[in-house]
């Protein structure tokens, strides 16, 4: 990548310590997103990717800890900050969108004092001011009638509305990193395309680089700049995302990409992946997804892979790519 990197994630461990062992949830994960730019992460439900950003906001509680690795936000190195110092920055210079928005919003305040909370916390406006910056938020994001949606509480509002409350409360501060954590999984096709095309215009017009954490390849394709693909806390592949489509490489991406439904394909079942994500308390001694892949070899049994660039940004965490590629 030659863009200015305004979010960097340098070799990431983050573990939980159970009463029946330590479980590598992140397990030395690299990720550097450029300024204005979407990135997709993208994997089955459990190998690490909302951990991986938990843990980069400092919202990981205990058992969960994180226990090495850096993380720089432009420039400056937040692995550390005590929680006070982290206040200051999540919210107003990085955020994040969760999943479901009911379990985010306070039930029994109405939406904009909510979103008008987050002016008021980072930044040294009056309530009047604050609130007009809210209802300015909500035209941007495509909330109707905004004086009106204001005294809304959460409840009265559809789920596309309240998915756009969040996206307006995480953009309110201009951030420079924006991270939406499955933001339209809940949300009908017709509203979940309205949604990511905003995500799209406020990347464009406010320069804010957007993190879409994702199960789904139509959406990685369609807005997403580059692409992590992650299974079991470690990162498979990584690629700019018309290189990834145009040369999938590791064994899983191609899984995930094969088990997609094809308009123009007719087909009795579809393409599954056998088996299941490893217990990340009993990973295989060799590669982690050793056991469903068949291109595996003895060595893959034995010996974890390295993380090979096979071209320009183009990163494969397989041994087929050992001598064509370079260690990353």
């Amino acid at each position: 990548m030659s863009e200015s990197i305004v979010l960097e994630i340098r070799d990431l461990r983050s573990h939980f310590f159970t009463a029946k062992g330590q479980v590598p949830a992140v397990d030395g994960v690299s990720i550097q997103v450029p300024a204005g730019k979407i990135i997709g992460i993208v994997g089955e439900s459990g190998c690490g990717k909302s951990m991986t950003f938990m843990s980069v906001m400092g919202l990981l509680r205990y058992p969960g800890k994180v226990v090495g690795g850096t993380i720089f936000l432009d420039g400056r190195d937040i692995t550390h900050l005590k929680p006070k110092e982290l206040s200051k920055v999540r919210g107003n210079e990085i955020s994040m969108i969760f999943q479901e928005p009911m379990t985010s919003l306070n039930p029994v305040y109405p939406v904009g004092k909510q979103v008008r909370e987050a002016i008021l916390l980072h930044q040294k406006v009056s309530k009047k001011e604050a609130r007009e910056r809210v209802l300015d938020i909500f035209r941007a994001v495509g909330i109707s009638e905004p004086e009106k949606r204001y005294y809304s509480y959460p409840h009265q509002l559809s789920g596309g509305l309240r998915q756009r409350v969040m996206i307006g409360m995480a953009m309110v501060c201009r951030p420079k990193v924006m991270i939406a954590d499955e933001p339209t999984t809940a949300l009908d096709v017709t509203i979940e395309a309205q949604i990511l095309r905003l995500m799209q215009r406020l990347c464009r017009e406010q320069g804010t680089s957007i993190i879409l954490i994702t199960h789904n390849m139509g959406v990685v394709a369609e807005v997403c700049d580059y692409v992590y693909v992650m299974y079991a806390g470690k990162v498979m592949e990584q690629a700019e995302t018309f290189a990834l489509f145009e040369r999938t490489s590791h064994p899983y991406t191609q899984g995930l990409l094969r088990s997609i439904p094809k308009l123009d394909e007719k087909a009795k079942r579809l393409y599954t992946i056998e088996g299941v994500v490893p217990n990340l308390l009993h990973l295989p001694k060799g590669c982690s997804f050793c056991t469903r892949c068949g291109q595996a070899r003895e060595r893959c049994f034995s010996e974890r892979p390295k993380l090979y660039e096979t071209e320009d940004g183009h990163g494969v965490r397989c041994f087929a790519y050992e001598r064509e590629g370079v260690f990353v």
